[in-house]
Parts: structure tokens; sequence; C-alpha cells
């Protein structure tokens, strides 16, 4: 069973940035690495909680987890995006530590880590849908392009096929230390950009990187009920790192298109219709669309202009779940634009008979419909 982000950190649900700030600067202290070596427990641990700590920090993916839980940030799963072009990438944990801790990752005595994979492995992109293939549920082929191995070196970047050697200035490590006071600093080395080795040979085809780019496309699933600015994560889809032959992951962010009928908050939908007055007056039954269909209203005598009606279960699916939304109707009074000779002396009969004279003067189809 998943963890509870919270309980992870030690905090409670209403914690405020600071606090949560506080107590995972307690935990990673406490099961980095560095200060647990060989404890593969405890890696674990500091692992889970500085993925804690990114979610809950941010406040989009805070309030994505609330609603939806961790399985949100798992493969497959639904995160709360970003431009058609893919680059970037979600960050490691020894990121996250370098976020709250500066450039710490030799306090310990060890390297600062950057992860089995570069930065650049995982890709972002976007794809944009209609509210009505958000309703069902639907596919996209993306297409994007991603760095691969290179095939002429296999990976290695050089030109005759050799493995890049050690980084004079790091020793391999990808990180320079200094001291600065009582404690050991690092930050990634310059020579190597924190890869820990340099090529002196680099391949014609890749330039000593590694990698090309090649087109790629992937067929992604939508889940019925997705909202705006949900993230998909596809796994492996990413860019491939050639010192780990691994490959990051791609995610996607998905644009829901405005639907000029429906206006969308959350799972509920919410639109308008034209009721007749002798409709709200007298009672009666109005058919309205919704985004399946349609729906009956049934309006009691008297019903006021404004008022809104409840249509239970006929708004959004919820992603995960066999229970959709509410669709809301606001009914407004449907005033004619033109009367017969005998429908307005009717009116104007049932207006006297209300008490109402000189219509015109006192704007009584203004006062009556509003």
């Amino acid at each position: 069973m998943a963890k509870d982000y919270y309980e992870l950190l030690g905090v409670g649900r209403d914690a405020s940035k600071e606090e949560l700030k506080k107590a995972y600067r307690k935990q990673a202290l406490k099961y980095h690495p560095d200060k647990n070596p060989g404890d593969k427990s405890a890696e674990e641990r500091f692992k889970e909680i500085s993925q804690a700590y990114e979610v809950l920090s941010d406040d989009k993916k805070r309030a994505t987890y609330d609603q939806y839980g961790s399985a949100a940030f798992q493969p497959g799963g639904v995160s709360p995006g970003a431009g058609v072009n893919f680059s970037g990438g979600f960050r490691n944990h020894y990121d996250v530590f370098r976020d709250v801790f500066g450039d710490l990752g030799g306090l310990f005595g060890g390297a600062a880590e950057t992860g089995p994979m570069g930065a650049d492995c995982d890709l972002r992109g976007a794809v944009e849908i209609s509210l009505s293939e958000a309703f069902t549920g639907t596919e996209r082929t993306v297409r994007y392009r991603r760095r691969v191995p290179c095939k002429k070196c296999k990976g290695t970047g050089s030109m005759d096929g050799s493995r890049p050697k050690a980084c004079n200035s790091c020793g391999g490590q990808g990180s320079v230390f200094f001291n600065r006071g009582f404690f050991q600093m690092s930050q990634t080395c310059p020579q190597c950009h924190g890869s820990g080795v340099v090529v002196t040979n680099p391949c014609g085809e890749c330039g000593g990187t590694g990698t090309t780019a090649v087109s790629h496309s992937v067929r992604l699933k939508i889940p019925a009920g997705v909202e705006d600015g949900t993230h998909l994560r596809s796994s492996g889809e990413g860019s491939g790192d050639p010192r780990s032959g691994r490959f990051g992951d791609l995610y996607v962010a998905v644009r829901v298109q405005e639907e000029r009928n429906f206006q969308r908050q959350g799972a509920h939908l919410h639109s308008a219709v034209s009721v007749p007055f002798t409709t709200l007056t007298l009672g009666g039954e109005v058919e309205v669309p919704t985004i399946d269909g349609s729906g009956v209203l049934k309006i009691p005598a008297g019903t006021q202009s404004g008022t809104t009606f409840r249509l239970r279960g006929k708004g959004m699916p919820v992603v995960g779940r066999s229970q959709r939304g509410d669709h809301l109707v606001q009914a407004h009074v449907e005033v004619p634009e033109k009367l017969t000779k005998v429908q307005r002396e009717k009116l104007e009969a049932f207006a006297e008979s209300m008490g109402q004279k000189n219509m015109e003067k006192v704007g009584f189809f203004h006062r009556i419909f509003q």
C-alpha cells in the first residue's frame, strides 16, 4: 500500500510550506545515504521523503495529491502542464535535497549524485482535446524527437568506441569539493559538467555526447474525466542516457478545450436554458442538452428566473472511479420578441387583473420577467 506523504514527513494535512520544509530537513539529514552508507532501507526512505516533499511543496501537485493520492504520481497515473516542445524533466531526490540545503552534496563526505540518468532524459509536451473527448476518454498519437544512444560509437561518445576517461578535475565523481567554514561544500564539476568523464576523441556522428536525436511517437491513452492541466506519464518513452542505457519518461499535459454550451467545475458541468414565462408561471417540463444527450427539467409552478436545477449524475466522469458529477442548469425567462394583437390583448388583460396598468411606462416585461 502506498505510504501517505504527510505521514512520511510527520506533518498534518494542513501543514504550511515552512512546516513542510522544516520537517523535510529533519528527515533528510537523518536518512541521507551518505550518513547511512550501505543501508538500503535508509536510502529508500530518503527517496520517499524527497518525493513527498517535492509534491507537497508545490501547490498544484499538492492539490492533485489531496484529490487522487500518490497513485497520481506513479507510472500511468495522472498529476497536475507545458508547450508542444519536449524538454526538461522532473527532478531526482538529490535535486530536491539541494533545493532545501543548497549545494551541500558533500556535506557527509560523499559526492552529490545526479542519479542514474541525465537531467534531460525526462521529456514534457502537451496535447489538446475537446470536452466531449474528455468525457468519453480518447487516444492521441504524440510525435516528438528524443535522444537515443549513438549507434556509431555505441553511446561511448568516442570516435574509436573506447570508453571515456575519468575527469582529471573531479576524479570521476562529477563534483568538486571545497571548504567553507566548518562545512565541506561541493558543486558540479565545470570540466565534465557532472558526468565524471571526458571524451578525448569525440565521435563524428554525435560530437562526443553519446546520443543522437531521432523521431519517435507514442500512442497515449487519455482517461475519461481528465481535467485541463493534468499530466499523463509514459514510462521509458523519454530520452536515453548513454551512461546507464536507461530511458527517461514522457510527461504530457492535457489541454481540454472550452465548450461554449457548458462550463466545467471539476466533475460538475454548468449551463443555462431559456424557459417560457408561461412554463415558469404554470409549471411544466423542459428538455435540456447534456454532455451525453439530453435531460428533462421539471419546472414547479411559480419558479423564478435564475433558479438553478441539478441533474444528478449527468456531469463529467471522475478519473479512476465509476461515479459522475452533476449537471447544474440555470433557468432564465424567455421573453417573446413579438406578440400578435390577440396575444397582447390577453397579456394586457392579465396584467390588469394583477393590478398592473400603463405597462410600457412601468416596464411591465422587465418587472415580471426578471
